[in-house]
């Protein structure tokens, strides 16, 4: 049996994406149908951390006050290089309304976004267990919908518009057959999270560099570090072959002070996860009937936590641009149109991330006269305030920047 649902709007993916442009769809009387393919929001790990320019827009959409002080500040940012520190930003010297990254659990957040959704439980739906199967139009007409599996049978949802929020490596997407390049970068990452080191404080990311090997090491509440150190692409085969020791020398030389709880958390490999890293380029994000939000449109790096920021902006772009193609009509045409201006406004912003992703990856696999020539200009920015200010901009403060209308949102409530 197949359940037929119908809204102005059907998001596939309910991440930070999704679920905030559900809410900004449903504030504006958009009714919309977020389908969920897991029954909770504590998935397998995803990012945490939050640029400025999210914390940002997420207090002017209402969101952190929901929070209950579930998020910590990040102060501060440290590169030692070779067992020197060659450059350090202190976020309390940045002249924006909210300077500081954050590291906010996704659990924390997609339920804030959840309940603020239900608040408007009229315009607003979310289906959890619920898995895109198929699009649903007519030869090469337009998309009308989304066909998904739940456990209690087929859901069919009629929308004029449908969201793939679905992430980096976008069913929806696929099935949607605009094209795209996958471009591979020259490392993965391997993640493990190990007991938060009593000689540290936890108000500071911390990225170290030894030769062509580097790691991150990102304080996680309450009291866990996250841990994520570089290996070649799909070496990881090769590095397990090794066995355990291999990995407690990679963290040993990169963080001495984690030697001790790398060995006694990490007893086997599945304590630890691997993300392939690699970007997405999407020449056009939409089609009839469906736009591409967030990674399924522009697939980032981790450098700098830019996947969740550009979700974030994403959604409270493409908002009211949808409401204004519905509020003229809702037809093919109006929704297509706003669908192009909405990646108009944002591939600018998108690229130059990129840009600067990419520039960071490149810096880090330098070695031998490339890791001085990095340790020298690593230098060169610390010892600029207006540097450091103008490099980290591009990633944590275009918005703030820009000033208030950089996107259209509501009014700002309390500061973090």
């Amino acid at each position: 049996m197949t359940t037929e649902l119908t809204a102005q709007v059907c998001v596939v993916g309910g991440g930070p994406a999704g679920l905030t442009l559900a809410v900004e769809l449903a504030k504006r009387s958009v009714s919309v149908v977020v389908l969920e393919q897991s029954g909770h929001f504590d998935r397998s790990f995803r990012g945490e951390s939050v640029s400025p320019d999210s914390v940002w827009l997420l207090d002017r959409l209402g969101v952190l006050g929901r929070l209950d002080g579930a998020y910590q500040q990040m102060h501060r940012m440290e590169i030692v290089d070779s067992g020197s520190a060659v450059l350090r930003a202190d976020f309390t010297r940045f002249p924006y309304p909210h300077p500081y990254p954050v590291e906010m659990p996704q659990p924390a957040l997609l339920s804030a976004l959840a309940g603020l959704g239900e608040e408007h439980a009229e315009h607003f739906t979310l289906l959890r267990k619920a898995t895109a199967v198929g699009l649903v139009r007519e030869g090469r007409g337009p998309v009308t919908g989304v066909r998904a599996r739940t456990p209690d049978g087929e859901v069919t949802v009629h929308a004029a518009l449908t969201v793939a929020a679905d992430g980096r490596f976008s069913k929806v997407r696929e099935m949607s057959g605009l094209p795209y390049t996958r471009v591979p970068l020259e490392r993965d990452v391997v993640w493990l999270k190990l007991p938060f080191p009593g000689e540290w404080d936890d108000r500071t990311y911390r990225i170290r560099i030894e030769g062509d090997q580097h790691g991150l090491f990102i304080p996680t509440r309450p009291d866990s570090v996250r841990v994520g150190f570089n290996i070649p692409k799909g070496g990881l085969k090769e590095l397990r072959a090794k066995g355990l020791p291999a990995l407690y020398e990679r963290l040993d030389r990169l963080a001495p002070e984690l030697s001790g709880a790398v060995r006694s958390e990490i007893r086997s490999w599945s304590d630890t996860s691997m993300l392939d890293i690699f970007t997405t380029l999407v020449p056009r994000w939409s089609c009839p009937g469906l736009v591409l939000t967030g990674d399924a449109a522009h697939t980032l790096t981790p450098i700098l936590g830019q996947g969740v920021n550009h979700a974030i902006i994403d959604a409270v772009t493409l908002a009211p641009l949808v409401q204004e193609a519905f509020a003229a009509g809702g037809s093919v045409a109006e929704l297509e149109r706003a669908c192009g201006e909405f990646q108009q406004a944002r591939e600018v912003s998108v690229s130059k991330s990129r840009g600067l992703q990419l520039r960071q990856e490149r810096l880090f696999a330098l070695h031998g006269a490339g890791g001085t020539l990095r340790r020298t200009l690593y230098r060169v920015v610390d010892r600029s305030q207006r540097l450091k200010q103008r490099v980290l901009a591009g990633a944590y403060f275009q918005l703030q920047e820009t000033g208030p209308h950089a996107v259209p949102t509501h009014r700002p409530t309390s500061r973090v």
